[in-house]
């Protein structure tokens, strides 16, 4: 915009709005004083051409198909680094320097534990309780157990939260797991790096030794690389607005949780497994596809296209290939759905219809065949979504407790209601 300043025209009489141009992207025109001056607000439902907050940790490039972390490429991240480093970017802005990154390192290792009295916790849950309302509570529940690092005025409690939760959020999800499928708990081992012994927490049994497979702990570390962070998402969002109450940053933490559970965000890689499931084979997929490209029919194929990404979501070409590192690893080759998805990945990416929509597979079409196969149920899927974005959430409640133009949250609304009218007499009405 070549102009420092936007001029607002209602009827005869005009306002001038600064212009603030970011260091990428789009300028942005600060309305702060709108209603102050004009005494109108403005209407943008979903909060799409919005900007709440003033940020430097995440950018996105939606046309481009760009995702950046503090100014790093999620493709260089995801492919030279490992998910802690990427969590020590997020927190404090730069990468590590290999004794910053083994300190790190260490301090979230020796974190992984949670206090033994959360075991009787968990058994308040009904067995058949969903892993993430398990989660909400759970998370939630830190906060009376860890009194030492709730106050949010004082830096150092707020660092000690942030990596109690990065560490221990594997740990608890990993019980949300055990406890759902009625095994015992598996305690965390210091021995092993971040995925791994979230790995080993899920699936080993004290019957036999559990070894680690380290194709499979590489896929699982990308896939908390590839849901780090998302700019200001609906979850993201939530935390923030949680925060700006004052509220401890376990509390935040658990109002992320909730929103992310929603299938139109956390879940969607359910959503897309559960849609392969209806499918259920091969010679079905030119029926489906039909119906997707019907106007007239509701069927919507589930891990297609984004609403930020117009072109390929970079984070879904990462997917693809730890996706089939995967399958190849665990030689699964001959389930029916697995066959449908590649299936209808060759389609998606080669079909005039889908290309010229850019209904390209998302992240979530990939990460929910991966989670699959790599033995966790579709209930699991959010859960695991909501471990690896962790860190971008106390990342930017961190940055917004730290803002000193930060205030309460505290949206306005267009009000179509009843006007003011007289209270009757229920005998009257």
């Amino acid at each position: 915009m070549a102009n420092d300043k936007a001029t607002l025209t209602i009827g005869d009489k005009s306002w001038d709005f600064p212009v603030h141009s970011p260091s990428v992207g789009p300028d942005v025109i600060d309305i702060t004083t709108l209603y102050k001056e004009t005494g109108c607000f403005t209407f943008d439902p979903g909060f799409t051409s919005t900007a709440a907050c003033e940020s430097d940790i995440t950018y996105i490039d939606g046309d481009e198909g760009i995702l950046l972390h503090r100014g790093y490429p999620i493709e260089q991240l995801a492919e030279k680094g490992d998910f802690l480093e990427t969590c020590y970017l997020l927190l404090y802005g730069e990468l590590p320097t290999k004794e910053q990154g083994d300190e790190f390192r260490h301090r979230v290792t020796y974190h992984t534990m949670v206090h033994e009295q959360m075991n009787r916790f968990f058994t308040g849950f009904r067995r058949d309780a969903h892993p993430m309302s398990i989660m909400c509570g759970s998370v939630g529940a830190l906060s009376a157990f860890y009194h030492d690092s709730t106050d949010i005025s004082d830096e150092k409690q707020r660092m000690i939260a942030s990596l109690r939760m990065i560490a221990k959020m594997p740990t608890l999800a990993a019980m949300a797991y055990k406890y759902h499928v009625g095994q015992p708990f598996v305690y965390p081992r210091n021995d092993l790096g971040y995925a791994a012994n979230f790995l080993q927490m899920c699936f080993a049994v004290p019957a036999e030794d559990y070894k680690v497979n380290p194709v499979l702990a590489k896929a699982m570390d990308t896939i908390f690389i590839l849901h780090a962070d998302h700019e200001q998402n609906a979850s993201t969002s939530t935390v923030r607005l949680a925060g700006s109450s004052g509220a401890n940053p376990f509390a935040c933490i658990a109002a992320g949780i909730a929103c992310l559970w929603g299938p139109a965000h956390g879940g969607a890689n359910e959503a897309a497994l559960n849609m392969l499931e209806e499918i259920g084979s091969v010679d079905r997929i030119p029926e489906y596809i039909a119906k997707a490209k019907d106007k007239n029919d509701p069927f919507r194929l589930m891990g297609f296209g984004h609403r930020v990404y117009k072109n390929y979501d970079p984070r879904a070409r990462l997917m693809q290939k730890t996706t089939h590192d995967v399958l190849n690893e665990l030689g699964i080759h001959d389930d029916p759905i697995l066959q449908v998805a590649m299936e209808l990945e060759k389609i998606a990416l080669t079909d005039d219809y889908f290309v010229e929509k850019k209904l390209y597979p998302n992240i979530d079409f990939y990460s929910g065949i991966t989670l699959k196969a790599l033995g966790f149920p579709t209930n699991m899927f959010t859960v695991l979504f909501a471990l690896a974005r962790t860190v971008g959430w106390i990342a930017q409640w961190k940055e917004m407790i730290e803002d000193p133009k930060q205030k309460i949250g505290r949206p306005r609304q267009l009000y179509t209601g009843a006007t003011s009218r007289d209270y009757v007499e229920v005998k009257d009405r």
